[in-house]
């Protein structure tokens, strides 16, 4: 495969082979920026289907945002997508930023309502001149422009939602107002999200639905990514991973053996690819990489990295 400039993400992940797809956060210093950076080049090598960079709640880090999309654009080979969310903006200061990202050359934004501030669990209360929802934030970029546009899916439900069928209405709601594909929120067992999909195509929508996935490599992500994201903390999983609770080695081998086991599964299921949520490192996404055999293989390249 080869990236453009002008590259989508949908072009991008049309192929004939499963692909990879990497999750970003902008920097908030110079250290944190000189550790991205490393990880971006790491991971080029490794040619990802598109990577993505993350906007802070209220647009905490929209400039952040929006400058690191613009380098990732213009000095890699990499297709970029940024992410924009609706929350604590009005609509006018929302065309603001998506008139910023087509400045900077991006075509590709992920479309959220995103969390409220300060507190991603807490009430969301829309801005009295914004948005109330996603679907109406693609609608607004579709209408902004030639942009390709993905969008949030819940394997569990989003936590706000009273039942599985009205978040899986409002999913198929985002495909109607323009959305090209949909990456999940993280999750640590499969059948969630074989179900979502499955209901989604019931509803008679095939737009590619992206697992995303968080390498295992410590118990703090264990815990705390599936209570930010509403999914399940299976017991078994629970049970695997407790004799190497207090042992940072043996744990980080332990949750990539459970994550490699996870994507395998998904792959034999028949999913497009995988979003990796890398938290701005390269290794543990480099080691899945190689174990799933999602990069392609040049002569010369080597897919180990150093941390």
């Amino acid at each position: 495969m080869t990236t453009t400039f002008a590259s989508t993400v949908t072009e991008r992940i049309n192929v004939d082979r499963p692909f990879f797809a990497v999750e970003f956060f902008p920097p908030k210093d110079d250290r944190g920026e000189a550790e991205l950076w490393r990880a971006i080049r790491r991971l080029e090598v490794l040619d990802p289907a598109y990577v993505s960079v993350t906007y802070g709640a209220g647009g905490s880090s929209r400039d952040r945002t929006v400058r690191t999309v613009e380098r990732i654009a213009t000095d890699t080979t990499l297709c970029s997508m940024a992410h924009l969310t609706a929350v604590s903006h009005s609509t006018d200061e929302l065309r603001h930023v998506i008139g910023s990202l087509a400045a900077a050359g991006v075509r590709n934004i992920m479309a959220l309502r995103g969390d409220p501030p300060g507190d991603p669990l807490g009430e969301w209360v829309a801005h009295p001149d914004g948005l109330e929802y996603a679907d109406q934030l693609v609608a607004l970029i579709k209408r902004s422009g030639p942009f390709c546009v993905g969008v949030a899916a819940f394997p569990y439900g989003h936590p706000r939602s009273a039942e599985l069928e009205t978040d899986t209405e409002r999913l198929v709601g985002k495909f109607r107002a323009g959305a090209e594909f949909a990456v999940t929120q993280l999750f640590l067992e499969p059948d969630g999200f074989l179900r979502l999909r499955d209901r989604v195509a019931a509803a008679g929508f095939d737009q590619p639905i992206i697992p995303g996935i968080m390498p295992l490599t410590s118990e703090k992500t264990f815990h705390k990514g599936p209570e930010l994201s509403g999914s399940p903390l299976p017991a078994a999983l629970v049970e695997r991973l407790a004799p190497y609770s207090g042992d940072t080695a043996a744990f980080r081998a332990a949750g990539m053996e459970v994550t490699g086991e996870l994507c395998e599964r998904l792959l034999a299921e028949g999913v497009p690819g995988i979003h990796f949520y890398c938290l701005n490192r390269s290794t543990a996404t480099t080691e899945l990489v190689e174990r799933l055999g999602l990069a392609p293989r040049h002569e010369g390249t080597r897919l180990s990295t150093p941390a």
